[in-house]
């Protein structure tokens, strides 16, 4: 009585296609399965922009240049106009209110009427630009603090494209592994179609790049 004996059949290459396009393609080369993921020539500007501006962005991130810090001290600056335009547009009335009322009955301002309304309107307005003072410091800590906060958004925008891009390239991989291990078609169509709304996905996250 004869042996039969049996081998496994033999790897089997292949692609994945999205719009006609080669994304991945898997072979073997010795005992390794090896995949490699085609980049467009969109996505590899998109990948290269978002790693250089992240590097680039990153080093420099808690560091103000010349123009940064005179666009924030115009910021500050338009507050402080403006708040002492507000505290003016209200004491400057009362003085001059106070003025000719005092000057009608007496005929002179210099009574003790005049100059005891006098120190309580300069009293308050004394108070007022106190306070103005104080929200003028808040407002420079504000204007710096929402500086650094878009940067950091700025930088998490960046690291998000690349790790998004690193996402939708690892799952199509693995599809491709997938496949050449699977004899099953129906398994190798769904797969398919997952990693192409994967890639449509991030066609529209990375749109915004370019407006």
């Amino acid at each position: 009585m004869g042996k039969s004996s049996s081998s496994a059949p033999s790897f089997q290459g292949g692609t994945i296609n999205i719009n006609g396009q080669n994304k991945v393609t898997t072979y073997k080369k010795g005992d390794n399965v090896i995949s490699d993921y085609n980049m467009s020539d969109v996505e590899k500007k998109i990948y290269d922009y978002a790693q250089n501006s992240f590097s680039n962005s990153l080093k420099s991130v808690n560091v103000f240049d010349d123009d940064t810090k005179k666009n924030l001290q115009a910021e500050v600056d338009a507050y402080t106009l403006n708040g002492q335009k507000m505290i003016n547009n209200i004491y400057t009335p009362m003085l001059e209110s106070l003025k000719n009322d005092v000057a009608s009955r007496f005929g002179n301002l210099d009574n003790s009427v005049f100059l005891d309304n006098l120190n309580a309107i300069e009293s308050k307005r004394a108070d007022s630009m106190n306070s103005l003072a104080q929200d003028i410091l808040s407002k420079q800590d504000e204007v710096v603090k929402n500086e650094l906060t878009k940067r950091y958004t700025y930088l998490n925008f960046l690291q998000d494209v690349q790790n998004q891009m690193n996402s939708n390239i690892y799952n199509l991989i693995s599809a491709s592994k997938q496949h050449n291990s699977s004899n099953n078609s129906n398994n190798q169509q769904q797969s398919s179609s997952m990693d192409m709304s994967s890639y449509m996905n991030l066609a529209a996250n990375m749109a915004s790049l370019f407006i």
